[in-house]
């Protein structure tokens, strides 16, 4: 007796037809996934011939779906890394399924982008290998921010070690300067806040390029520096001339001599008086940075009491410079002349 269905059951040709319904909508949303996907997806033969190529592909690697279909997957993979696809094709011949390797392809415009790769081999009913599926990945901008988080890890311990060499070399110069545990203290502090301000100008920009090496200038340093001896009624400082940038471990050196400079000005000097006052002039020639120190208004004989900073303290810094110190004394003052290479400011390459 034929089945009309009314017992519950499908007839067969029924049931068929509503397999091959659900198998033909799975096919189209397995399709619009694959297609729409932001991952690079395509297949290719066992002898590396791509013979599909989804929009994530046109995007990722830059050639159209008629410029990649039946051209060989070394279209996209540098020169020197065709010994990959060798070892790719010849794994998945053996039936292995090559996860998340991490390596470099070539864009149609020849810009290289780090890519990680899933390959799984392609079978037919009869579990006979016909070819191989591939997902590529763009990680290119992941394993950038995780190159720039190393530098600056590495910037960071570098910069805590020199930090803790120049603290404990600050300490013992502090210390023979020092007679007291309060003008050890103040001494230390002093020096220590000038290296903070001086450095605070060169903190790296962490929306741009966090691990590049970060510049200020000779002005904006000494203004740094001489701030906190301004007076509150009025300016008795003057900074003019040429500015020159200053970056790297001339920043330290510089930070520290003008900082001696500007409290020896402080506590000597003509910043020491009401009526005193500081001008610094800045001129570039011959690949030196020349600067002129005048201080005016110093009380008679107050300049002989002291000769400046500290000698050890102005030869390290000095010779971290490569620079020329010297002094002219006048019955009303004092004139420094320093001359520095433009080169040890800013090493250009």
């Amino acid at each position: 007796m034929e089945n009309d269905g009314r017992d519950g059951n499908i007839p067969h040709d029924d049931r068929w037809i509503a397999d091959s319904l659900q198998m033909s909508e799975a096919s189209a949303w397995l399709a619009a996934i694959v297609e729409n996907s932001d991952d690079a997806i395509l297949s290719k033969t066992l002898d590396g011939i791509i013979t599909t190529w989804n929009r994530g592909a046109e995007r990722l690697f830059g050639y159209a779906t008629d410029e990649a279909i039946g051209k060989p997957i070394t279209l996209v993979i540098p020169e020197d890394r065709h010994h990959e696809e060798e070892g790719i094709l010849r794994r998945l011949r053996a039936g292995e399924r090559i996860d998340h390797f991490e390596t470099v392809r070539r864009r149609k415009d020849g810009e290289l982008i780090e890519v990680s790769l899933t390959v799984s081999p392609v079978r037919n009913a009869a579990g006979e290998i016909l070819g191989a599926s591939k997902i590529a990945r763009d990680i290119t901008a992941r394993k950038r921010a995780a190159a720039q988080q190393s530098i600056l890890l590495r910037e960071m311990h570098h910069r805590i070690k020199n930090l803790f060499t120049m603290a404990a070399s600050l300490i013992s110069l502090s210390a023979k300067a020092s007679t007291t545990t309060a003008d050890l203290a103040a001494d230390l502090s002093a020096r220590m806040q000038a290296l903070a301000r001086a450095h605070s100008l060169t903190l790296p920009d962490l929306n741009n390029d966090p691990g590049a090496e970060t510049e200020t200038s000779f002005i904006a340093l000494l203004n740094a520096i001489l701030a906190p001896h301004e007076h509150h009624l009025g300016s008795r400082i003057s900074v003019s001339g040429t500015d020159v940038p200053i970056t790297g471990n001339a920043l330290t050196s510089a930070a520290l001599l003008l900082h001696e400079l500007a409290t020896n000005a402080a506590k000597y000097g003509a910043l020491s008086t009401t009526d005193g006052h500081l001008t610094v002039l800045l001129e570039v020639s011959d690949d030196l940075l020349h600067m002129t120190w005048d201080e005016r208004g110093i009380q008679a004989g107050e300049q002989d009491r002291h000769e400046g900073f500290g000698s050890t303290l102005e030869r390290a810094s000095l010779q971290g410079l490569r620079g020329q110190l010297s002094r002219n004394w006048r019955p009303d003052g004092l004139s420094l002349s320093l001359e520095i290479p433009l080169q040890q400011l800013f090493p250009r390459t």
